[in-house]
């Protein structure tokens, strides 16, 4: 099966951090009719250096969905991806893809 996360930065700007509300609000319009048939997500710490050089260190979410091998899911990803830049103003998304051994 194919593993597929997506690290997603918790701060945007001035704002603070993304609210639970809006983090549910944006799993139930993007994520869920994706991939209905389940994801995972997992509070992280993390940290990375932006465009401008400077380090940020930021509360983050690691979102994780096993699918099939062979299954296309890049579009699907791609669309989490742009979504979540645009609402919360986000540089980058990072998106990880692994081959695993999984079963439900």
């Amino acid at each position: 099966m194919t593993k597929l996360e997506l690290f997603f930065g918790g701060n945007i700007g001035a704002q603070g951090g993304v609210s639970e509300d809006d983090w549910r609000r944006f799993l139930a319009e993007e994520v869920t009719p994706r991939f209905p048939d389940g994801f995972s997500v997992v509070d992280a710490d993390g940290q990375w250096r932006n465009a401008a050089g400077m380090i940020i260190a930021e509360q983050s979410r690691d979102l994780i969905v096993i699918a099939a091998n062979g299954s296309s899911e890049s579009a699907k990803i791609a669309s989490i991806r742009d979504a979540y830049k645009m609402r919360f103003r986000q540089e980058s998304v990072l998106f990880v893809q692994s081959e695993v051994c999984a079963g439900f």
